[in-house]
């Protein structure tokens, strides 16, 4: 058994306290977002994407935000892959945010919808050639035979060229309209700083400080 105890870093970058953050969380993610990108974060856009199916049981997956805006967090899949069989059922999902280099998390909850056709249209068409081929070509989720079977389905549709300016309709863009965004800042003595942001229908936005 490999023990982890000994795996343990200070946090002392940053603070986060209810005088110094902006009212609206979504300005303050991409202030963070930002921020991330330019600290050198490898991949400042991937998020973890939680979903649950029908009787409560959860499933977890990394994928890139493509959009965030005061309408909420986009990203795009094939509607028919685990992810997406659950969305559509719970119309519900939750994300996560890890960067490292700024000692920061961001944990956002809301509840799904599609964006529109032209929207998952125009994302689709502005994908690598390559992209698109794999869009197309894989059923994601399903159990294949080998890898073998995997690269004749890409070969199959790379030959068709007619295909690939036309978005398949079981894949494009969801949108994450959140209920709950929370800040988590990492401090000394495992201290945390946590603010949490809820979605007020007449007064925008509370603001609350949890304990770490």
């Amino acid at each position: 058994m490999t023990s982890l105890h000994h795996l343990r870093n200070e946090f002392q970058l940053y603070h986060l306290d209810e005088g110094n953050v902006k009212s609206n969380p979504l300005e303050l993610f991409e202030y963070w977002l930002n921020e991330a990108i330019r600290s050198g974060e490898p991949e400042p856009a991937a998020m973890t994407l939680a979903t649950s199916d029908s009787e409560g049981s959860p499933s977890a997956r990394i994928v890139l935000l493509k959009e965030v805006s005061e309408e909420g967090f986009v990203f795009f899949t094939n509607y028919r892959s685990r992810k997406g069989l659950e969305i559509e059922s719970s119309g519900k999902a939750a994300l996560v945010f890890f960067w490292p280099l700024t000692q920061r998390q961001v944990r956002v909850e809301g509840e799904v919808v599609r964006v529109s056709a032209d929207k998952s249209d125009h994302y689709f068409l502005d994908r690598p050639e390559g992209s698109r081929i794999s869009a197309i070509a894989s059923p994601q989720s399903k159990e294949i035979g080998s890898r073998q079977d995997l690269e004749m389905l890409y070969f199959d549709v790379a030959s068709r060229t007619e295909f690939l300016n036309q978005r398949p309709d079981y894949w494009g863009g969801y949108k994450v309209n959140p209920v709950t965004i929370e800040f988590w800042q990492g401090r000394e003595n495992r201290l945390h700083d946590r603010i949490v942001f809820t979605a007020d229908v007449e007064n925008g936005w509370n603001m609350r400080r949890l304990a770490p």
